[in-house]
């Protein structure tokens, strides 16, 4: 067997991984780090880049309101809903996790959310912000996510989130989200788990290698139901 064909072969076998581009700030971070966590990666808001990778990742800087509005520039709204209910891997990152939920309050202005999850992203109670730096998680147990790296450390960058977390199971055999937290100024959610939506509060891109791991985690998830 030739190089090349090993080379093509092994390119073949990744799972591949949409990032979205709406104009999000510098994301070539987390392209890079997702082909180091093993997939093939397109950076684009084309339809079928979005609608078509075996998983999605949507990542998120600045205010609420703004991102929402930049995605929406971009038809990704509709798209992200779309896979959401195909059942299709998404994964939203900082201000792309918030968007998720129901509402964002920025200096007194609510704006809707995408309104998979109950809660509403506000200015955290602490005499500092933003948060900023590397802080510790509390793991939901079972999490894919955290598998292996529960008690490491992860980078956070935001001022807002959503610090109360109200689920209500509608039918006695839906399995609830998986919630991870962690705290400043007061408990706030650092990610979700439910089914194939997940977010993180924090940037594993930016984390070192307990974010290569949780990518990674992740990337591999992506290749089960690929096969």
């Amino acid at each position: 067997m030739s190089e090349t064909h090993i080379r093509e072969t092994d390119i073949f076998d990744k799972p591949t991984v949409t990032v979205l581009d709406y104009g999000s700030g510098n994301i070539r971070s987390a392209v890079r780090a997702l082909e180091r966590a093993g997939a093939v990666v397109t950076l684009s808001a084309k339809p079928e880049d979005v609608l078509n990778a075996d998983g999605l990742v949507v990542p998120g800087v600045g205010a609420f309101a703004s991102v929402m509005d930049e995605l929406k520039a971009v038809d990704a709204l509709r798209m992200i809903g779309r896979r959401v209910a195909g059942g299709r891997a998404v994964l939203g990152i900082c201000v792309g996790m918030q968007i998720l939920f129901d509402a964002g309050v920025e200096h007194g202005t609510h704006r809707e959310g995408m309104g998979e999850w109950p809660g509403t992203v506000e200015l955290l109670p602490a005499p500092v912000v933003p948060h900023m730096g590397w802080n510790t998680v509390t793991a939901a147990e079972g999490s894919m996510l955290f598998e292996g790296v529960e008690s490491e450390r992860f980078y956070f960058v935001h001022s807002y989130g959503v610090q109360k977390w109200d689920f209500e199971v509608l039918q006695p055999k839906m399995r609830p989200p998986m919630v991870t937290w962690s705290e400043h100024g007061a408990p706030f959610i650092a990610a979700v788990e439910n089914g194939p939506l997940c977010a993180t509060q924090f940037h594993p891109e930016k984390s070192g290698d307990a974010g290569a791991r949780m990518l990674r985690n992740w990337v591999k998830s992506l290749a089960k139901v690929a096969s």
